[in-house]
């Protein structure tokens, strides 16, 4: 087993980060959240030569999920996550993707809802699932202890936090899922999340404007 390695491939028009995870030596991996462009994120996986095993969501906003289901059909693999409570988010993204002029995203139901607690895995890499709602219900993120390393979706960003003025968000939720979910994770945890670039738990926790209202004691 190798180390786990990740790529991001900025996709649709708000250059959401779909990630791919993968197993430099088996070659072994997984697309996390694949929202659109799927040629792109099919080119990726030819040009490196790997075998996807699943796709994992985070949460059902278009930009994150709206491409899964013609990836899916592509690869032939389940779709995995998130949890159940996004599910009106993932029968509207076509609906959505209207809304914003965006043509080529699908509706997508996952073949396996996840919850707080589960561990999904490909090969010998091994995720916790955290649910972790306020930017969307049913959103979760995936930590991979072996190595330290989380993905956060938009749960946390470098120097933000997720919004929440969307259908179903609420600023409080997502303060509490930091708080509850995030924070204890380990300030020494480096992470990826939805847009832009990452960071390390420990440098948002002390420097993030939007995490000086959470109160730990």
């Amino acid at each position: 087993m190798g180390m786990l390695q990740a790529g991001v491939i900025p996709v649709t028009p708000f250059q959401q980060n779909c990630t791919i995870f993968f197993d430099p030596e088996t070659k072994e991996g997984v697309v996390v959240d694949p929202g659109g462009d799927v040629p792109l994120i099919l080119q990726a996986i030819a040009q490196n030569g790997l075998i996807i095993k699943e796709i994992w969501l985070t949460h059902g906003h278009l930009d994150h999920a709206g491409g899964a289901s013609e990836l899916k059909e592509a690869l032939g693999i389940d779709v995995v996550g998130p949890h159940q409570d996004d599910l009106p988010l993932l029968q509207r993204i076509e609906t959505q993707a209207e809304k914003y002029g965006i043509s080529g995203l699908r509706n997508v139901l996952p073949d396996r809802w996840l919850k707080d607690g589960d561990k999904i895995s490909f090969g010998d890499h091994e995720f916790e699932v955290y649910h972790a709602p306020g930017h969307a219900p049913g959103h979760v993120i995936y930590f991979n202890r072996a190595q330290n390393f989380a993905h956060l979706g938009d749960v946390l960003f470098n120097g933000s936090i997720g919004r929440t003025d969307l259908p179903g968000g609420n600023h409080q939720q997502l303060l509490d899922s930091i708080r509850d979910k995030v924070l204890p994770l380990g300030d020494d945890v480096g992470f990826i999340c939805g847009h832009g670039p990452g960071s390390r738990i420990g440098d948002e926790r002390r420097s993030n404007p939007f995490l000086q209202e959470i109160r730990t004691g």
